[in-house]
């Protein structure tokens, strides 16, 4: 289970820094009801988010496993590379386009009347089908062995650490008082030229530590995935 969720983890911490949910934050932290707002906006995003993972998990998820040939650790191993080589991908195509996305502005909320809640619920929503770091943490998590509890626990921890930025926002406010609009200001105009940059750079540090993870399960001695497939290969072929 540590080792699924230091994975889990991993990936989300760089996911947290998704321009879709982190522009609409800081648009609400400077506003008259900024920490009720975020709550609210944190709220919806994790509970669409949640709730999104476990149904993809728990139905879908366990079917297609079911697909998939045994021994289990070689299934989860297996998993752990596609894990982090969708994330490389991902970091490759950000830092491709790191110049052009750099150029537009972090999202905001229209001006609307939705309340806090529902823009968190609507993003989600939104952003869910296209989630592909979210996906590929869903995948390690439905091919780790784990059980049904255990498995929502890891969804749990992925999408806490995934609004931790909105968390660290509603901490801001409450320690700098009204020096926090100065000071999430400055954060929103660092990000507004850097994100691509960071996320690009985290993705790819968090997919290769995926990998290496998988692989060194595959091929870790006699005593790996690996070296198990091979002496039961040599036991049974006959001489």
């Amino acid at each position: 289970m540590i080792r699924l969720l230091s994975l889990v983890v991993s990936i989300a911490f760089a996911d947290s820094l998704n321009p879709s949910t982190i522009g609409p934050g800081l648009y609400l932290a400077s506003g008259k009801r900024a920490r009720s707002d975020l709550t609210q906006f944190i709220a919806g995003i994790f509970a669409v988010n949640l709730f999104g993972g476990a149904l993809v998990a728990l139905g879908p998820g366990q079917a297609l496993l079911a697909l998939v040939p045994r021994p289990r650790p070689l299934t989860v191993h297996i998993l752990e590379v596609v894990a982090g080589v969708v994330m490389v991908v991902f970091g490759i195509v950000l830092w491709q386009r790191r110049q052009k996305l750099s150029r537009h502005n972090l999202p905001s909320p229209s001006a609307t009347g939705k309340s806090s809640l529902l823009l968190g619920v609507t993003i989600a929503a939104v952003e869910l089908p296209t989630a592909f770091p979210y996906f590929a943490a869903i995948a390690a998590i439905v091919g780790s062995g784990q059980g049904p509890l255990n498995q929502l626990i890891a969804l749990g921890a992925y999408n806490v650490v995934f609004v931790l930025p909105l968390i660290l926002m509603i901490v801001t406010i409450t320690v700098a008082g009204d020096q926090s609009e100065r000071v999430l200001g400055r954060a929103r105009d660092w990000l507004q030229s850097h994100w691509p940059v960071l996320l690009s750079g985290l993705a790819l540090v968090v997919g290769a530590y995926a990998i290496v993870l998988g692989v060194t399960g595959l091929t870790s001695g006699g005593h790996g995935t690996v070296g198990r497939l091979s002496r039961t290969i040599r036991h049974n072929v006959p001489h």
